[in-house]
């Protein structure tokens, strides 16, 4: 399987046919060897040995690439989501010779472009974004950009994705206040235009029909991933006569402003209404008292995200262009029985 002479040297798409593993799991194995499973590993390490790639391609690759360094777009800075899959981006990206930067949208599809032409330009060499969306990604020009999206897909593209099902993982934990016997479970949403905020009122609704319980209109209260928005929702639920006793936010931060609200009215959680999250941020388990929640597999989400977008510059575009990580239901003590 070694190159014979003049013949094109290896890439990693090669190394992936012949270990029968995509792109994202040979990049992953040789940046971080410790991230996948001993026969993983030996299959790639022997697909190396067998097609003759060495070090020296991934040089002459990195010659090709003008800037050294790729950049991470997210909606909000100050969102403490995002730190731990830069830091995922980070690590990767650090051990194939890449600087990361980081560009704050503030929700502004005026502020993804000039970050889209910044790469445009070749001050980046590529793009991780996990804002949902790519403005003007009709535009040929655009299409020939190096872009991996990370959290959430793109409507209408097949640009590779890394993400989780965030429709499943609702449903998950919908079914676990279901199980502890709650008939009337609210959901406080995120922003409707993001895909993954509708994925989880989906999951949410879906679990609850499932269950033969109500899932109309009236339990749902808006909100936009942030803190006051879930005191405002809390506080419109906690107001109605028939209040329910467990409440489903979409994101740890609004379960704050849920959490808050519940306190000002001097409700106890859980012995008056459960409150359960979704993303696992820092601060859930100091939270009083600590969340029940989805914890998304954050730097794993940065380190696939950085593979992909490597073999796209490495020019083998990844095989699976949508990788479904799993996530994990962890129960605290914000939920208890009805």
């Amino acid at each position: 399987m070694s190159a014979g002479r003049g013949a094109p040297p290896p890439t990693i798409r090669d190394i992936a046919r012949l270990a029968g593993v995509s792109t994202a799991t040979v990049s992953r194995t040789l940046m971080q060897p410790k991230l996948v499973t001993d026969k993983t590993r030996a299959q790639v390490l022997q697909a190396v040995a067998e097609a003759g790639y060495t070090p020296n391609l991934l040089a002459r690759s990195l010659r090709r690439r003008e800037a050294g360094a790729i950049l991470v777009v997210v909606r909000d800075i100050v969102n403490p989501f995002y730190p731990e899959i830069f830091r995922g981006v980070e690590h990767a990206a650090r051990g194939l010779g890449f600087n990361v930067l980081m560009g704050n949208t503030d929700d502004d599809p005026a502020r993804e472009l000039d970050y889209l032409r910044l790469v445009q330009s070749r001050r980046a060499d590529g793009m991780i974004t996990l804002t949902g969306r790519i403005p003007g990604l009709d535009d040929p020009a655009v299409q020939r950009v190096p872009i991996v999206l990370a959290a959430e897909p793109v409507p209408g593209h097949d640009l590779p994705v890394v993400r989780i099902d965030n429709r499943a993982a609702a449903a998950e934990i919908t079914r676990h206040l279901t199980g502890l016997g709650h008939r009337r479970i609210a959901h406080v949403t995120g922003p409707l235009d993001q895909g993954l905020a509708r994925a989880r009122l989906e999951g949410w609704r879906a679990a609850l029909l499932e269950a033969g319980l109500p899932a109309g209109d009236d339990l749902v209260a808006p909100g936009d991933f942030r803190v006051p928005s879930g005191v405002a929702a809390g506080q419109a639920l906690l107001a109605r006569p028939d209040r329910p006793t467990a409440i489903f936010v979409a994101n740890d931060e609004s379960a704050m402003g849920v959490l808050s609200a519940i306190h000002a009215a001097g409700l106890r959680v859980p012995e008056d209404i459960s409150v359960a999250g979704f993303d696992d941020i820092p601060f859930a388990q100091a939270f009083d008292p600590p969340l029940t929640t989805i914890r998304q597999p954050r730097r794993a989400i940065g380190e696939t995200a950085m593979a992909m977008l490597h073999a796209l510059l490495d020019g083998s575009p990844p095989a699976e262009r949508d990788v479904v990580l799993p996530t994990e239901l962890i129960i605290r003590r914000s939920t208890g029985p009805a």
